[in-house]
């Protein structure tokens, strides 16, 4: 995953009122996200999060809205991801969709994924 980051003006980290979610409020979603994933993932020997599930499981048995299956395959094929790229990019969007307490991945989840993915560079 790559998440590029922008420099931030000095005013701004000592600025009152700064808007975003807290470290205490992010630690709850990622405890509940943690949470569903081991519940998700029970049956399956040695698997306690998305990072760890088969991609072919997670392919099969994940709910996506039929919005999200198009963009996915759509990128897949405008950018060419291999089997590997293509699961990865659903088991981030998966975890994007824990992040915010939901079953179903949406298209947006799946565009936020793609977003993640490092920038090829020649």
């Amino acid at each position: 995953m790559h998440v590029p980051v922008g420099a931030v003006a000095l005013r701004d980290l000592s600025a009152d009122g700064v808007v975003g979610e807290g470290s205490f409020g992010m630690r709850e979603r990622v405890g509940h996200a943690r949470c569903a994933q081991r519940t998700r993932y029970r049956t399956l020997r040695g698997v306690t999060c998305n990072a760890h599930v088969p991609g072919r499981w997670l392919d099969r048995h994940t709910p996506i809205e039929t919005e999200a299956r198009s963009l996915l395959h759509s990128a897949a094929s405008a950018l060419e991801l291999s089997a590997r790229s293509y699961h990865r990019v659903l088991k981030v969007a998966r975890t994007i969709a824990d992040l915010g307490g939901e079953d179903r991945i949406a298209a947006r989840h799946v565009a936020e994924a793609l977003r993640y993915r490092p920038s090829v560079r020649t």
